[in-house]
């Protein structure tokens, strides 16, 4: 019996951290240039996948990844979204710059600075 409660736990642990979906809320959904690695963030109503900007080559996909923090957040009037991929070893930050169809990506790298750059929409 108490093999089975300890499976019953780690299962359900196991779901709570890998299967986070991805709930982008206000956030707008479609694709954004990162001008400074040439790959598009592509946000989709369950997804972010980064792309290469000129084969469309999927580069990394958070579906497959563990995402951990999720949540939709304002910025003051412009909404945004906030996790860390644990594979990654990243933490991410987009706010759109509503009216204006921009979006700044802000990644936090241990041991590295701040990576903080304002992509356009495509």
């Amino acid at each position: 019996m108490k093999k089975l409660v300890v499976v019953l736990v780690l299962f359900f642990s196991a779901t709570v951290i890998f299967a986070n979906p991805i709930e982008l809320g206000s956030f707008p959904i479609g694709r954004w240039l990162d001008p400074n690695y040439d790959a598009i963030w592509d946000f989709s109503t369950n997804n972010i996948r980064i792309l290469c900007s000129k084969t469309g080559i999927v580069h990394y996909d958070f579906s497959t990844k563990t995402i951990e923090g999720f949540r939709a957040i304002m910025s003051g009037m412009q909404p945004g979204i906030t996790y860390s991929c644990p594979e990654a070893g990243r933490s991410y930050r987009f706010i759109a710059t509503l009216p204006n169809t921009n979006v700044t990506l802000q990644i936090d790298r241990p041991g590295q600075p701040q990576y903080s750059v304002t992509m356009q929409r495509q």
